[in-house]
């Protein structure tokens, strides 16, 4: 662990690799697919909190024995489903088809993973927050969250060289704290305007700074 607070996550210890070998049978890949389906099913529903690993067993049709030596406790179960989706994530970026993969613009590619990152991020906020918050930086520390960052510097470096890259990225991630986006759907916005309003700035700014590119060339 990065720290002594609360579980850590897969992605936290390290960049997650698609397609890394999993020393599992047939069978218990089954179950564990079947258990994190159920537990984002019922997450979703209920919160996070309010679920217990009895009815997360029941949901998925296995014995609570098998979620415990699995997962451990509903926290580990967490953990494991939210870097299950990061990963799904991560595999459409580098092999999906664009725009979220590769073969479409650059600026295409940049509000298409930030619409596809608010989704994930609205349906698992709760999730979000405990991992960002796990301790003061945390967010900063997940190796997701470099993972985001590279994604997008290389999109900005591509398509903008003038650009300060490394921190145009940084800038592009900070509306998507988990926290931010949890002040805010409480406080009535839609994820449309969400999506809409980080797609306008995404686009302002690097439309900038092609602009400003071409003047000083």
């Amino acid at each position: 662990m990065n720290d002594s607070t609360g579980p850590q996550s897969a992605s936290q210890r390290g960049l997650p690799v698609v397609g890394e070998p999993r020393p599992e049978r047939a069978d218990a890949r089954r179950n564990r697919l079947r258990v994190l389906e159920a537990a984002d099913r019922l997450f979703t529903e209920h919160g996070v909190k309010n679920v217990s690993l009895d009815a997360i067993a029941a949901e998925a049709g296995v014995g609570k024995g098998t979620v415990f030596r699995r997962f451990g406790d509903r926290a580990g179960l967490a953990v494991a489903l939210l870097d299950e989706r990061e990963q799904e994530l991560q595999a459409k970026i580098l092999t999906g088809p664009p725009p979220l993969g590769p073969g479409a613009p650059p600026l295409i590619r940049v509000t298409a993973f930030l619409d596809a990152y608010l989704d994930l991020l609205d349906r698992h906020v709760e999730l979000f927050m405990d991992s960002e918050n796990a301790s003061d930086g945390a967010r900063y520390r997940i190796g997701s969250y470099h993972l985001w960052h590279r994604h997008l510097s290389h999109l900005i470096e591509t398509a903008h060289p003038t650009l300060d890259a490394d921190y145009t990225a940084h800038v592009l991630l900070a509306p998507l704290a988990a926290d931010l986006h949890n002040a805010l759907r409480t406080q009535g916005f839609t994820l449309d305007r969400m999506k809409s309003g980080l797609r306008e700035v995404a686009t302002s700014v690097l439309t900038v700074g092609e602009a400003v590119g071409d003047g000083n060339e």
